[in-house]
């Protein structure tokens, strides 16, 4: 089962995903991610990957329109804790290139 949390703090959200990324969970990320960007104070956005144990190409597509809205409102968006096949998956796309890979 995929979860997802997201806590806002002063300028700085963290969005976490647990378990599998893929489109059967667009509408939650959208949600979530959208009330983050509701709040004006927040300057970042951590989408925490550290527990993402498969991700695909619809999973690059959230996080590319999440870079998008975000850079609408200038906030930035580092993914976190990527490791693995998730990360091998983010360095084939070239994902270091949008974003700040830890």
């Amino acid at each position: 089962m995929t979860t997802i949390t997201h806590r806002i703090a002063e300028h700085r959200a963290t969005l976490a995903v647990a378990g599998r990324f893929d489109f059967s969970i667009h509408r939650d990320f959208r949600r979530a991610y959208e009330e983050i960007l509701a709040s004006p104070a927040v300057r970042e956005i951590g989408v925490d990957l550290g527990k993402v144990d498969y991700i695909d190409s619809s999973a690059l597509g959230m996080l590319l329109l999440l870079r998008e809205k975000a850079l609408n409102q200038n906030v930035r968006v580092d993914l976190e804790q990527a490791q693995g096949p998730v990360r091998q998956v983010l360095d084939v796309a070239n994902f270091g290139r949008l974003f700040q890979i830890s």
